[in-house]
């Protein structure tokens, strides 16, 4: 590949989701591969502490990689967690020869720039059936298992994740470490700036409770978030590393699969984050799947994406 056609690749990879938009992502080029390794310096360690949504972010990095390298023409064969890589690797590249791009892999990398986090409130449409069946093949493309959250389990969800909330808004180094990264000014290049943070949630709304304006932004008279989302939960069938970064790619092929629809989403990630939460979650979902995500999809309408850094900083010496 040019170095034009690389570039064009790594920054693709890098318009990935991720917790608080730290965007934890590093890649070297080398003559036969590229290598994806995490940054250590962008780890959260009071929201995630076993870099478990690190992980998954750069899971979701990979699979935009992947898109990106099938629309040129070149198939990727992927290795995760090379032994002979170093300590931060977490995937090697290799091209496996010329491949001719499928439409739904140009569809949804064409989807690439288009998704981001809506942290706005979605309108009361509900999401098709088809549309529900193309992503839970989404996730099944990638050996994991996407949960319909459905009406019985709502009740209890909802509590999990108001008492998440809680715990983590009373441990004053996970508010400071969540003031860090948000509240940003506009021409920040990582992080949550007030411009992509979404109306600043109230004590009435049940699935938004993240203030990532840093209480700075004022909400606007008569803007109520929805009070039924389609919620899913993406799952693994094995709790390790590994399967954190299979959880990643299915939750990015999931994204792009809702945003080739016209859908939008944001994460509900202090479920997953706190560890009492999450295995009541667990429970929930019959105890034998492991999950990883739990996402808010629907119909909204137009929000300013986070910023992205800049090409030279991804790319690793």
């Amino acid at each position: 590949m040019t170095p034009a056609e690389i570039e064009q690749v790594i920054r693709r990879a890098g318009l990935a989701p991720s917790l608080h938009n730290t965007q934890p992502w590093r890649f070297r080029i080398l003559p036969q591969k590229i290598e994806l390794h995490y940054d250590p310096a962008r780890r959260l360690p009071v929201a995630d502490p076993a870099g478990r949504e690190l992980r998954l972010a750069c899971g979701a990095a990979l699979f935009n990689l992947r898109l990106a390298l099938e629309s040129a023409g070149i198939r990727p064969n992927v290795t995760l967690l090379p032994h002979l890589a170093g300590p931060t690797a977490l995937a090697e590249i290799r091209s496996g020869g010329h491949t001719d791009p499928r439409p739904d892999t140009l569809r949804l990398h064409a989807a690439i720039p288009q998704r981001h986090s809506h942290r706005a409130p979605f309108r009361n449409v509900p999401v098709p059936t088809t549309e529900r069946n193309d992503m839970l093949h989404a996730a099944q493309a990638e050996q994991c298992w996407l949960h319909l959250v459905t009406p019985g389990e709502l009740g209890t969800l909802e509590g999990l994740v108001h008492r998440a909330h809680r715990m983590q808004e009373a441990d004053s180094r996970f508010r400071t470490e969540l003031a860090a990264w948000t509240g940003r000014p506009g021409d920040a290049l990582e992080g949550v700036p007030t411009s992509a943070a979404g109306p600043r949630p109230g004590p009435q709304d049940q699935w938004v409770h993240r203030d990532f304006s840093a209480g700075v932004s004022p909400r606007p008279e008569g803007v109520e978030y929805e009070t039924h989302p389609l919620l899913v939960v993406l799952c693994t069938h094995q709790e390790s590393p590994y399967a954190e970064l299979q959880a990643g790619q299915a939750v990015q092929n999931v994204w792009l699969t809702a945003t080739a629809h016209g859908l939008a989403a944001s994460m509900i990630s202090e479920v997953i984050e706190v560890p009492d939460t999450r295995d009541e979650l667990c429970h929930l979902l019959g105890g034998t799947l492991q999950p990883q995500a739990l996402l808010r999809i629907g119909y909204g309408g137009p929000t300013v994406p986070a910023p992205r850094r800049a090409i030279d900083d991804l790319i690793l010496e």
